[in-house]
């Protein structure tokens, strides 16, 4: 049994979606969270700046002593892949098990993905997936105003999301599967799905990098801990603290503490 925390960090509330499938996965375990909203949102910064960051976070994080972490964030993942490759404490990101969860969707007709600008810009979600997946056309949408409307609050019955994702998402309408490349839009699943239509399948990228951090730990005899968590946050504690208990459906148990925002 190991009872350090597993570290789980994304520049928001996105990372909650990868929280909530870690509990479900292993409810014992004992997490730390930072959600870096005092540098939101992450996919308006350039490649230089967000590799740069990714370090920030990742050393952040693991500075708690944590026995792994989970990089809820499709931005990093697709901006500083080698960066989470190579850390010392084992860093899972969300493309590649994005990815992995898309090449279980049977057919052959297409695959979509739907990130931040920075994913889009970076290519690599959509050469992961024509990598994993050969043969079958793949759309790659940014929707940059997705991350700005879930974190002001608004939800999946709102008329903004509702027409920002007919906006975005109207080149994906046939695919046979569409993955959530950013944390933050399974917050909005239900307006996306009703959108695309019961023929079109999702896949979370945050779910399947919980899955995949799950299994790491399982596999390593690694797994332990009492439920306990912590939060931490660069910008406003008290409204991600609101928001944080509004969308895990749950009071947390300990209120969000602040820290500085870090120099980019």
């Amino acid at each position: 049994m190991d009872n350090r925390a597993v570290g789980i960090f994304d520049s928001g509330l996105g990372g909650l979606t990868a929280m909530k499938a870690l509990r479900e996965l292993l409810p014992e375990e004992n997490i730390i969270y930072f959600g870096d909203t005092g540098r939101l949102p992450y996919g308006a910064k350039t490649r230089e700046q967000l590799r740069r960051m990714a370090v920030q976070d990742l050393d952040l994080i693991a500075s708690h002593g944590v026995k792994a972490v989970i990089v809820a964030c499709g931005t990093l993942s697709s901006n500083a892949a080698e960066i989470l490759d190579a850390y010392p404490v084992p860093a899972f990101g969300v493309l590649k098990a994005g990815v992995a969860g898309m090449t279980k969707i049977p057919g052959t007709g297409p695959l979509g993905v739907i990130a931040t600008e920075a994913s889009i810009r970076s290519g690599a979600f959509a050469a992961a997936l024509r990598a994993a997946c050969p043969g079958r056309e793949i759309r790659a949408v940014a929707c940059p105003d997705f991350v700005p409307l879930i974190e002001s609050g608004h939800g999946s019955g709102d008329p903004a999301v509702r027409e920002a994702v007919a906006r975005y998402c109207a080149p994906l309408k046939g695919a046979d599967a569409v993955l959530l490349g950013c944390t933050h839009y399974g917050i909005i699943g239900e307006a996306i799905a009703a959108y695309l239509g019961e023929k079109t399948a999702l896949v979370s990228a945050a779910y399947c990098g919980a899955a995949v951090a799950a299994q790491h730990l399982i596999v390593n005899g690694l797994t332990g801990g009492r439920g306990e968590e912590r939060f931490f946050v660069s910008g406003d504690p008290a409204a991600f603290t609101r928001a944080a208990s509004t969308f895990l459906g749950r009071p947390v148990a300990r209120a969000a503490e602040g820290l500085p925002c870090m120099e980019i």
